[in-house]
């Protein structure tokens, strides 16, 4: 037997040693675990999707709501007595289909509503006069310290798919969706609203670009001539996160050098898309959000 054959049958027997203490040890920890997993040797076994999966389950166990709900800023919310109009608008912008039905402010959540029951209302009875009231859901309310895993049994039992986040004090932190928490488990869940993939600079009209936030500063620099530092940051979305001071919300729209950037699509997680336009700046320049 070769040198090297020795040395690969060592190492084997070495792992495998390693794998029975982990398992014959009383109470082997999740970090010692997932460490195991995440030898090489696995790769053979275990694809990378399986090995997401299977991090994604033991960290669920112990994360907690706090940790990766919808912040209470960046919700999709309906207030009591809006419009139909404005209701449908809302509801085909977004793409969610449920949403928080607020009262005074967003700490009053008065019940949930989803899409397909008012849409199916309007398009079976058109001039009926249409009445919010009777299509509101029970609300669930969890508080940020639930665990994910109890969260998403809960969520199997009840066959709700939201809840709203309170904090100690009683007011509203966010909300949770059962997709997110299996987000956590399998990785991003694409469907039909999220973002297609695009050229990192498309033009629009002569004036008018739309711009992946993920395209590179540099890239940006040379395709509009200008000259972004990209010493902080890489990409175009990041330069306008910073810019912003937070995360931006979709419609949220800042004006510097010459242009005006606009969130056009994004999610609680990163900005995907920018509409940009060559213009110069008000003289009150600053940042504002469509309502």
């Amino acid at each position: 037997m070769s040198g090297n054959n020795k040395d690969e049958q060592t190492q084997l027997q070495d792992w495998w040693s390693r794998l029975r203490g982990l398992f014959n040890h009383p109470v082997p920890t999740r970090d010692s675990l997932l460490k195991l997993l995440r030898d090489e040797r696995w790769s053979k076994i275990i694809s990378a999707d399986e090995m997401t999966m299977l991090s994604g389950v033991l960290k669920v166990s112990e994360a907690q709501v706090r940790e990766v709900m919808i912040p209470r800023s960046h919700m999709v919310v309906i207030e009591r007595g809006t419009p139909k109009e404005e209701i449908i608008k809302i509801i085909v912008e977004s793409g969610h289909s449920r949403f928080p039905i607020i009262g005074e402010d967003r700490d009053e959540v008065v019940g949930i509503l989803l899409a397909k029951d008012v849409l199916s209302h309007i398009v079976s009875s058109p001039d009926e006069t249409f009445d919010l009231r009777p299509f509101l859901r029970q609300p669930t309310f969890i508080p940020e310290s639930k665990r994910l895993n109890t969260l998403l049994k809960e969520f199997r039992v009840s066959r709700n798919h939201m809840a709203i986040v309170v904090d100690e004090y009683g007011g509203t932190a966010g909300l949770l969706t059962i997709e997110d928490v299996l987000e956590e488990i399998v990785g991003e869940i694409d469907d039909e609203h999220d973002p297609l993939e695009i050229e990192p600079i498309q033009k629009k009209s002569d004036s008018l670009f739309q711009v992946r936030a993920l395209t590179r500063i540099d890239e940006f620099n040379e395709y509009f001539g200008t000259e972004f530092s990209d010493e902080e940051y890489d990409t175009i979305g990041g330069l306008i996160i910073h810019e912003l001071g937070s995360m931006p919300r979709r419609g949220e729209h800042v004006f510097f050098d010459g242009f005006e950037f606009r969130v056009v699509q994004a999610d609680r997680r990163r900005v995907h898309v920018l509409e940009v336009t060559r213009k110069e700046p008000p003289v009150d320049t600053g940042t504002t959000a469509e309502p």
